[in-house]
């Protein structure tokens, strides 16, 4: 008797599939799978089954990537610091080169030297002989005057034209040496008092007060006050040559 085996009717709904592990299930299995194989062949064969090694491998690789990659990120970020570190001691130095101080002669300019004032022009001196005509008191207020301006003496010398000692005296005076001590020191004043002019006696014994004989020619040395210094009717004249009389102008002068 033939026994036959019943095949169970299928129902309309259509069979199940097999259960399948999902595709995004198994591609981690398969990179991994992949890693281990690669990590084997790298490091050699190792002596544990590959069933057994596999979990171990992949627990070991996957620990490896993890502390490799703050490592890797760490150097990472290290490397701009060490780039940058040319500029920042570029800056450094920049900032701590010091700043050239001014020179104080760019800063301040030199002040110009104070020029001396102009020497002043010499007095007059009056030529020789003796002016009678002229208003002796008028003249010496003018000397005076002059001398006040300028803090030069008023050198007084009373004469007459006729008078020979007087004349060896107006010899002197025109020299260039003597004619240069009257100008740079004195205001000459020659006063007539050979003539018949009271006036100008009156003059003589106001600045040449002792009276007497007066030998001529009388030469009488007078500050800008008017207050006298020397007179020769007291003291004697000096030698009537050029080194007697520049001696006695040069004494007075000061």
């Amino acid at each position: 008797m033939t026994s036959r085996i019943l095949r169970p009717v299928r129902s309309g709904n259509a069979a199940q599939p097999r259960s399948a592990a999902p595709r995004g299930a198994r591609l981690p299995l398969v990179a991994a799978a992949v890693v281990a194989a690669g990590l084997c062949a790298a490091c050699g064969p190792s002596s544990e089954s590959a069933g057994s090694a596999s979990p171990t491998t992949l627990a070991q690789s996957a620990t490896a990537l993890d502390s490799a990659s703050p490592s890797a990120s760490a150097s990472t970020e290290a490397s701009p610091s060490a780039s940058a570190s040319p500029s920042a001691s570029a800056t450094a130095q920049a900032s701590a080169s010091p700043t050239p101080a001014r020179s104080k002669s760019a800063s301040t300019a030199p002040k110009p030297a104070r020029t001396s004032a102009a020497p002043a022009a010499p007095a007059r001196v009056p030529g020789p002989g003796y002016d009678s005509s002229a208003d002796g008191q008028k003249q010496i207020e003018a000397a005076l005057a002059a001398a006040k301006a300028d803090g030069r003496m008023v050198l007084l010398d009373f004469g007459a034209n006729w008078c020979g000692n007087c004349k060896a005296a107006d010899k002197v005076f025109a020299q260039p040496q003597t004619s240069a001590i009257l100008g740079a020191s004195y205001h000459l004043v020659k006063i007539d008092i050979g003539g018949n002019s009271s006036a100008n006696s009156a003059l003589l014994r106001k600045y040449s007060p002792s009276g007497g004989t007066y030998t001529m020619p009388v030469l009488v040395v007078v500050n800008s006050s008017g207050k006298v210094r020397t007179d020769t009717h007291t003291t004697g004249n000096p030698s009537l040559t050029a080194e007697g009389i520049n001696a006695f102008l040069l004494k007075w002068a000061a």
